[in-house]
């Protein structure tokens, strides 16, 4: 990300006031490489509108000259833009969904404070360890919309759950993603490809029958070298898997669990007795649990003990780890995360 502070002026110099000409616009927009630039107001530095070289070729077929000060006729405003600490994956689901290069980043007050490039994704460290994103179950708990559509292709703000999953991976550095597939594998497939459009390589792990939450994982081809990243395809959410990666390896873990601090509110009052009497009385208390949010790490040595064409849940590779003295941990996840298998969490997701 281009940021003000560390690029000495360089988000400024693509700055032009509102009354600039076409042929000025030209001229930053050459000199930024960044293919675009920003009409701001000049006492306030509040950005209005961006102009783009093709916004600029178009205002020329339209018969406006190289002198024309009509800047502000040919800008596009609004425009697509995040607010500062919006998370990187977050902003390259952004870029997909509009179809856009660029995405500035405003501070509270409308000023350009810095600017996601495409080229920055392209070019930003890449993880070696390949994601494998469990998409074969049938959702029967949100039938009839699974009828016709696999769960994790049901739509979340104009998206499948799955592509956002796969483009919060891609955000993240993930290279090659596997798609465990079964129940109307076909649409999956038709909307996928090899990944190609979305960033990365994506193959496939066809179940003859459903596998389970883990069983999948037996039709990895060959032996595995890195850890791999495991998470169900019916699963929204914004952590950085780097860091989850990278608490696996620093704990020296075989196999690593995220978990999600849940809390529940008893909607009564709460007795605590000693024999038949009552020595404490404490009204709708809350508790708090630790619980799996379906996304693992698991080293070569976990996923050797996932067995061959059996159904397999991940809470049994979980306990053949730790009945084989294999290393598990946990990764504490503090960001958003939402488990979308019911047509309640559904709703949730949708408001």
């Amino acid at each position: 990300m281009i940021h003000e502070d560390r690029a000495a002026g360089f988000l400024a110099s693509l700055a032009l006031p509102p009354d600039a000409t076409i042929r000025a616009a030209m001229g930053v927009i050459d000199a930024g490489a960044v293919e675009l630039a920003f009409v701001t107001e000049p006492e306030t530095g509040k950005v209005l509108g961006t102009v783009t070289d093709g916004d600029l070729r178009r205002a020329i077929l339209r018969g406006a000259g190289l002198a024309d000060r009509v800047l502000t006729d040919c800008m596009s405003a609004p425009f697509v833009w995040v607010a500062e600490g919006t998370g990187r994956a977050e902003v390259l689901e952004l870029m997909k969904a509009r179809g856009v290069s660029q995405v500035p980043v405003l501070d509270g007050r409308g000023r350009l404070a810095a600017l996601h490039t495409m080229r920055e994704f392209l070019g930003a460290p890449k993880l070696p360890n390949p994601a494998v994103i469990m998409a074969g179950g049938r959702g029967t708990r949100l039938h009839p919309l699974t009828e016709t559509v696999p769960k994790p292709m049901l739509e979340v703000a104009g998206r499948p759950i799955l592509e956002r999953l796969v483009l919060h991976l891609v955000g993240c550095g993930v290279q090659t993603i596997y798609l465990s597939v079964n129940y109307l594998a076909d649409v999956i497939r038709e909307h996928f490809g090899d990944g190609g459009e979305f960033g990365c390589a994506i193959r496939y792990l066809e179940e003859p029958e459903p596998l389970g939450t883990a069983g999948a994982l037996a039709l990895l081809p060959g032996p595995q070298s890195d850890p791999i990243l495991v998470m169900n395809g019916d699963l929204i959410t914004r952590e950085d898997v780097s860091g989850i990666i990278a608490t696996h390896e620093k704990s020296d873990n075989e196999l690593t669990c995220c978990l999600k601090t849940y809390s529940v509110q008893v909607p009564f009052g709460v007795a605590e007795v000693d024999g038949r009497r009552i020595v404490a009385l404490e009204e709708k208390p809350s508790r708090s649990f630790l619980i799996n949010a379906g996304i693992y790490v698991l080293s070569p040595r976990a996923i050797a003990m996932v067995p061959s064409g059996e159904r397999t849940d991940m809470s049994e590779v979980v306990a053949s780890c730790i009945d084989g003295d294999l290393r598990v941990g946990f990764h504490p996840l503090g960001g958003d995360w939402l488990d979308v298998g019911r047509p309640e969490q559904l709703d949730r997701a949708r408001g």
